[in-house]
């Protein structure tokens, strides 16, 4: 198989990849951390008193998986399953680093990205980040947090008009 080959296939897969685990994300912040798992989560939403907080476990989760999914596509026999699996790794493994540096660094200033609010997009997703930690509710994703408080907005002022 041709590199550009590979390279077409690791993006046919990587970039739908990286925005389904923003929905899978919004779905387990939603559904399993609020509930089952909030014994560990809640420590997201308190003040936190040193460099780390329970909830930094979550994180690592998915971190296992992509490292399997990358080393198969490095070590396995050449095939299309082997560049879809490390094609399915990168992207969540871009997807992970992108989470960590928006939602750690430039939403909880975990790390030195105050740069990153020149762009507005930016800012309406740390803003939209700000709505969850204040009510506890929508949105449960980061990426797409700003359409789903528009969204959800919307659907309150409907409700209301009812």
């Amino acid at each position: 198989m041709d590199p550009w080959s590979k390279v077409g296939i690791w993006l046919a897969v990587g970039v739908p990849t990286m925005v389904f685990m923003e929905v899978w994300a919004a779905v387990l912040h939603g559904k399993v951390w609020h509930s089952l798992l909030y014994t560990l989560h809640e420590s997201h939403h308190v003040p936190r008193t040193g460099r780390w907080e329970k909830n930094d476990l979550l994180s690592f989760t998915h971190a296992p998986i992509a490292i399997a999914l990358i080393l198969y596509g490095c070590l396995a026999a050449e095939t299309v399953g082997r560049e879809v699996a490390y094609g399915i790794g990168m992207g969540m493994t871009v997807f992970g680093i992108a989470y960590i540096v928006v939602h750690d660094g430039l939403v909880h200033k975990r790390l030195p990205v105050d740069w990153l609010a020149r762009w507005r997009y930016f800012r309406l997703v740390r803003n939209a980040h700000d709505v969850h930690h204040r009510t506890g509710a929508v949105p449960y994703g980061l990426f797409f947090g700003p359409w789903a408080v528009k969204r959800y907005s919307r659907q309150r002022q409907a409700q209301r008009q009812a």
